[in-house]
């Protein structure tokens, strides 16, 4: 009998769902707003919905795993979404006092067709809007960003936490240069 992905240690995740980037898939878009319709139509309540992620800069290859930003208004209770979020279809990945990480489409056979993680936060706590915004407008960080990511997707393929953390100061410096430039854009 096969484990049910509650039940698996998070090496067996991992090798389960390696890391592995595509080309830029026009697809990726109207997954995203497929989806966005969805949870529109789930929540009551919601400040804004965001596509997000590699797989929203238009011009670099990424994991086929659509990110979604989820602001709700500040002071809202939670998990009160969190029972939302589940009921339509997501598993809770993560939770801490002010941000709740959601995955859809992993299944004990690997990755479904349509993969989304979605990312609950208070509204403003959007960093990612900023980088999305610089890379798409600067496709030369976009063209760097791209290179560190396949020389890093082999060394980590069946490393999650280290793939995202040797990513995070280029993503962290590039997301201030966004703040300065863009301000109070969001």
């Amino acid at each position: 009998m096969r484990k049910k992905l509650s039940e698996m240690s998070l090496e067996e995740l991992w090798q389960l769902f390696p890391i592995f980037l595509k080309e830029h898939q026009p697809c990726w878009k109207e997954w995203y707003l497929e989806e966005e319709r969805f949870l529109k139509n789930a929540f009551s309540q919601v400040e804004r919905i965001n596509h997000v992620g590699s797989t929203a800069i238009n011009s670099i290859c990424a994991k086929p795993i659509i990110d979604i930003l989820v602001e709700v208004p500040n002071g809202s209770n939670l998990p009160y979404y969190r029972s939302l979020i589940e009921n339509n279809g997501y598993i809770c990945m993560s939770q801490s006092a002010d941000r709740i990480s959601f995955n859809k489409g992993y299944t004990e056979d690997g990755f479904a067709e349509r993969v989304f993680h979605l990312h609950l936060r208070y509204y403003g706590d959007n960093d990612e809007l900023y980088f999305r915004d610089y890379l798409n407008e600067h496709s030369d960080v976009a063209s760097e960003y791209e290179k560190m990511k396949l020389k890093l997707w082999k060394e980590y393929e069946y490393n999650r936490d280290g793939y995202t953390n040797a990513k995070t100061e280029f993503v962290k410096k590039h997301t201030e240069k966004a703040r300065m430039l863009y301000g109070n854009r969001y």
